[in-house]
């Protein structure tokens, strides 16, 4: 099962984050939570590792829909959007949302699920436009 949507961006790392926050907003989501996978293994284990960045993007609307079809999904909320780097380029992934409907079981889901992945694959598809 295919669980993520992943795109390959050529820039540095800062700017690709920067492109993301922005291309994720303008698709109505916010980012809820950040986690430096990086800092954080750097600091608790002395690991190093490439840049990666966990976002946890949130469209609020569509949260709240899903919440109230089961209030068990913020289990899989927010959606998880990471942003590393892979030798010379940067990858960018995001949950991708029809796993909600296939892990829950519920198909009244499964509306939300195609709008956020509609959302997020214009996301990503702005984020290569930008490479043009």
């Amino acid at each position: 099962m295919t669980y993520s949507r992943t795109v390959y961006v050529e820039s540095d790392f800062e700017e690709a984050v920067r492109a993301v926050r922005e291309a994720l907003a303008e698709q109505g989501f916010g980012i809820l939570t950040e986690i430096d996978v990086r800092a954080t293994l750097k600091e608790k284990l002395g690991h190093d590792m490439e840049n990666y960045l966990i976002l946890g993007a949130c469209n609020p609307p569509l949260a709240h829909q899903a919440i109230e079809v089961d209030r068990s999904i913020g289990l899989l909320l927010p959606c998880n959007v990471v942003v590393r780097a892979d030798g010379a380029r940067i990858v960018v992934q995001a949950l991708d949302p029809a796993t909600m409907v296939t892990l829950t079981g519920q198909d009244a889901l499964e509306p939300l699920a195609e709008d956020a992945t509609r959302r997020l694959d214009a996301a990503l598809s702005a984020l290569n436009q930008q490479q043009a």
